[in-house]
């Protein structure tokens, strides 16, 4: 299989409910991963995006998170609408989804 030109990292950290931090798990990671994996599939992608889950990346207030690799540009706050958006606009149209990118001070 010749390396992707997109890699995906999807935080699916799972943490005890109140813990101070949170978790991607507990606000719908499992639901972007998913609409992930169909999208690649539907559309024969798998030659072209990488995606792999992870651990914490940091940032947990802004689960759920995914970063995307070689540019390393992370979005958060995502909702199952918005893969079509970053598969579309940043993985196939190399154009990051600007208003869904955590900012600076975060990441």
């Amino acid at each position: 299989m010749p390396r992707p030109d997109k890699h995906v990292f999807i935080c699916t950290q799972n943490r005890p409910q109140g813990h101070p931090r949170g978790s991607c798990a507990s606000k719908g990671c499992a639901d972007i991963m998913n609409e992930f994996m169909n999208e690649i599939q539907s559309r024969n992608l798998f030659e072209k995006i990488g995606l792999t889950n992870t651990g914490c990346m940091g940032p947990c207030m802004v689960g759920p998170s995914v970063l995307v690799y070689p540019e390393g540009i992370m979005y958060g706050n995502l909702q199952k609408s918005d893969v079509k958006t970053i598969i579309e606009q940043h993985l196939l149209g190399n154009k990051p989804v600007a208003e869904l990118i955590v900012p600076a001070e975060i990441w």
